[in-house]
């Protein structure tokens, strides 16, 4: 049995056997992710769609995820591959494969698939998305987006790719729920050009009974991360949730006070994105969020920040 140090459920996991997030195992007494070059998407996106929109605007990233999540969002718009049923029997199935290969060389430079095959590989070396991403620079790709399910719990794989991305003159780009140590955050930050990270409400009882979460650990993570990084956050808004002026000016006021590395305020220049909620996943049983709610709120939200802008409407 070993202990996983990336978020703060700090699992103990017993030997073979899988995390809370359903992507990190434990093999010889060590906490690994099973889900190291796992990859369940790659696409050439435009950088909007992270979202972000103050960073290399116009340009497209190529982006990747894999399987797994440390949340249970009952809204999750990506559950087939973070926490449906079919993905932790997934993840579970590929966490006794990584078992019985006895774990995986985190690093490793030589690819144990044929890199002139058409199709995505099972098995993708952060060497072969470096090359893959660089391949595509002359259609406007800037470098690598680590998203889809939480990239966090296989940090490893982000921290290796990224390292070689930025090798190659690319950009690396995290899209994270910010649930994670900040020790897994200072690995990465030497690599890691932008990051949009869900800040999703400002009370503990939204974050700790919906979600699963912590919201002081993610507000720890964005206060360190804006010091290094361009940073850009995202608020779903769900209705009779979250959906308050009072929340909304409560995180905009905290955002507004974050500083840089010299103690200079910054917060104010930090974009904030104001989603609408659609119905879905286990969250089907209220209507999406009005429309005129979410201009609302980024009326509120203007009070604070000069760069609010709203998202699904």
């Amino acid at each position: 049995m070993a202990k996983c140090n990336v978020c703060f459920r700090h699992c103990e996991i017993k030997e073979g056997q899988t995390g809370f997030c359903g992507a990190r195992v434990c093999i010889g007494g060590k906490v690994v992710p099973a889900n190291y070059g796992r990859l369940s998407a790659i696409m050439l996106d435009p950088i909007e769609k992270k979202p972000l929109s103050r960073f290399c605007p116009g340009s497209m990233v190529l982006s990747v995820g894999s399987f797994g999540c440390n949340l249970r969002c009952p809204f999750c718009q990506n559950s087939d591959i973070s926490w449906s049923e079919e993905s932790l029997a997934m993840t579970g199935r590929i966490a006794k494969q990584v078992v019985r290969a006895g774990g995986f060389e985190a690093g490793a430079t030589e690819d144990p698939t044929d890199e002139s095959a058409a199709e995505l590989p099972t098995y993708v070396t952060p060497r072969w998305l470096a090359e893959t991403a660089e391949r595509y620079k002359a259609a406007g790709n800037i470098g690598v987006a680590f998203t889809y399910n939480e990239p966090l719990i296989g940090y490893e794989y982000v921290r290796d790719t990224a390292r070689l991305v930025h090798g190659r003159g690319m950009k690396n780009v995290l899209v994270s729920n910010g649930t994670a140590e900040l020790s897994v955050l200072e690995e990465l930050l030497p690599y890691i050009d932008a990051m949009n990270i869900d800040l999703k409400g400002f009370t503990d009882n939204y974050y700790s009974k919906l979600l699963g979460g912590d919201r002081k650990m993610v507000m720890n993570f964005i206060a360190l991360a804006v010091q290094y990084a361009h940073v850009e956050l995202t608020t779903l808004i769900v209705p009779g949730e979250n959906d308050s002026e009072e929340e909304m000016r409560e995180l905009t006021a905290w955002v507004a006070g974050l500083k840089d590395r010299q103690g200079a305020v910054i917060g104010p220049k930090i974009p904030l994105h104001i989603s609408r909620f659609f119905p879905r996943f286990h969250m089907t049983d209220r209507g999406a969020t009005e429309v005129r709610k979410v201009y609302r709120l980024v009326d509120v939200a203007r009070e604070k920040l000069e760069y609010v802008y709203s998202g699904n409407v």
